[in-house]
């Protein structure tokens, strides 16, 4: 029977065509590597087919699944960096980076300040589920501080950069839905919340919940967390849109892209296994977002992933937006603040990601 499983197996693998991209995995699969001598000779052909061959091997879905829910019911609660905690919930473990790193990432930003004097600078550094939900972790689960982490960037930012806190502001509302259970992005609702604490520290007025049309428009997400732990049998996110009542109007440049929307949702991507792209439609090196807002302030946010669902609550308070996502731009950014006049720069980030 073993002998038949192993020839059937092999068939299969031989007859089942090749995927490009794994949705369950959210990621492109390794192809058929191509066949030189010297490449044999050095390693590299083996090492690559046998990536090739673990991603293509067939049913390869299934069988995570399989290996998934045999260690669940051995008690296993981490794969690959990611807890499963209570209600549900997928965390991403913390790991304290050195402290060199973490002084020379904030040397950098204290470096950009100092060449743009004349502008108002924010910083906000935002704590993940694994600290803000770490009652919902297995127990004694190892896990570094990010409360710590935070306070450690806090203490080598220049005093000219103001530190957004949202530690508490989050840590408040932790029994509401401000965090995803499959995925590492905080909610709408999470955002909204930051948003709040950021109009405090900006002396801006922020609009009151009942300003927008909180719409649901998929219940059907499945985040990053659950592609990276490979856990199964988990109830989905839903994902919630806050859309101005009053007749806002934008324009969204993506200037990598060459290309224009009078949206800042991607409503498309609602079709995608990543759902998380409706904000912004993902991450670019260069976003201009232009509005009818009524003052003529500029801001610039750079930042990574968690902004793309916190901006939508900024257009509303400047006449131009400029997103960058520094792992893709590679121009100056002091340039780009003088040469459009911005008012404000906003770094905002997640704390689990600011020092990768």
């Amino acid at each position: 029977m073993f002998i038949l499983y192993i020839g059937i197996m092999i068939a299969l693998n031989i007859i089942t065509p090749d995927r490009v991209f794994s949705d369950s995995e959210n990621r492109n699969l390794e192809q058929r590597p191509k066949f030189t001598f010297d490449k044999l000779i050095h390693g590299k052909f083996t090492k690559d087919y046998e990536k090739y061959v673990a991603d293509q091997f067939t049913m390869r879905d299934f069988f995570i699944g399989v290996k998934s829910d045999v260690e669940r019911a051995t008690g296993k609660k981490e794969n690959n960096g990611v807890y499963i905690g209570s209600d549900g919930y997928l965390m991403q473990k913390f790991n304290m980076p050195e402290e060199k790193k973490i002084k020379e990432k904030m040397s950098g930003i204290n470096s950009f300040s100092a060449s743009i004097p004349k502008t108002n600078k924010y910083f906000m550094l935002v704590p993940g589920s694994v600290e803000i939900l770490s009652g919902k972790l297995p127990s004694f689960a190892p896990c570094d501080d990010e409360r710590l982490y935070l306070d450690k960037v806090k203490g080598y930012l220049d005093k000219d950069i103001n530190f957004v806190d949202v530690y508490d502001t989050l840590n408040c509302k932790k029994d509401e839905y401000i965090f995803y259970k499959t995925d590492h992005h905080w909610t709408s609702k999470g955002a909204y919340y930051a948003y709040n604490k950021l109009c405090t520290d900006m002396n801006i007025k922020p609009h009151d919940e009942s300003y927008f049309d909180v719409k649901k428009v998929t219940d059907e997400f499945y985040g990053s967390l659950y592609s990276k732990g490979g856990f199964r049998h988990i109830n989905p996110d839903s994902i919630e849109l806050y859309i101005p009542k009053a007749d806002e109007e934008c324009k969204v440049d993506y200037v990598d892209e060459n290309r224009t929307s009078n949206s800042i949702y991607d409503m498309d991507c609602l079709n995608k296994k990543d759902k998380y792209t409706v904000f912004l439609g993902g991450n670019h090196s260069l976003v201009k977002i232009t509005s009818n807002a009524p003052n003529k302030k500029k801001l610039l946010v750079v930042k990574d992933s968690y902004a793309n669902s916190f901006i939508p609550f900024l257009t509303g308070h400047y006449s131009e937006i400029y997103v960058v996502d520094l792992r893709y731009y590679n121009e100056d950014l002091k340039d780009l603040v003088n040469k459009n006049k911005i008012n404000d720069v906003l770094f905002l980030y997640s704390a689990g990601n600011f020092i990768q």
